[in-house]
């Protein structure tokens, strides 16, 4: 699968010199935040794929103007071609009350309140960000930094959504259908 991945800044060589063949043989577009709705309405209309997004610092323009015709994921998993793709946007707060920055403590509020779906597709494969995980090739601008909330999701969640996932998977050979209280594995994949 080939993905094309955009964030912050717009690409000359494929907006303003646009070429189809260029763009031919992408699967999916995953931006990580900070463009214009119009930048990324433009992909998903020439290339006919789907166009996921979450929101990166300086996006409070989409909350009047949303990308026509993509996908916003944040705060939620997202499951393509059977990649479970996990959104979360935003960035450190730098500025107290700022759209799209939180602090530590909201940071990981957020992924706490992903339990559930988390645990219902059984984790992620693919962390959707516009500030990189903590220590995972972050930078020191504060904007861009460290997420340890995301960290955190990684290091801490993951393990134990795999745990819970190979007691699940036990209990549901051992126990009959009527008495098992949620969805097994094949009803989650036909079932949406």
């Amino acid at each position: 699968m080939k993905i094309l991945v955009l964030a912050d800044q717009k690409s000359k060589y494929l907006y303003d010199f646009y070429e189809p063949d260029k763009l031919k043989d992408i699967d999916l577009i995953i931006s990580c935040g900070d463009l214009s709705p119009g930048y990324l309405s433009f992909f998903v209309t020439l290339c006919n794929v789907p166009l996921l997004y979450v929101r990166g610092n300086h996006d409070d323009k989409y909350e009047k103007t949303p990308p026509e015709g993509c996908i916003c994921i944040e705060d939620d998993v997202f499951v393509y071609e059977g990649i479970r793709i996990l959104g979360l946007g935003g960035s450190m707060e730098y500025i107290p009350g700022a759209s799209n920055q939180y602090s530590e403590k909201r940071m990981r509020k957020r992924v706490r309140r992903l339990r559930y779906k988390l645990w219902r597709h059984r984790g992620f494969d693919i962390l959707v960000a516009h500030a990189p995980a903590y220590q995972v090739n972050d930078l020191e601008d504060l904007p861009a930094g460290p997420e340890e909330a995301m960290r955190y999701c990684h290091d801490t969640l993951l393990p134990d959504m795999a745990q819970a996932r190979n007691s699940a998977d036990a209990l549901e050979v051992l126990t009959a259908a009527e008495y098992w209280p949620m969805p097994v594995y094949s009803q989650l994949l036909f079932s949406v």
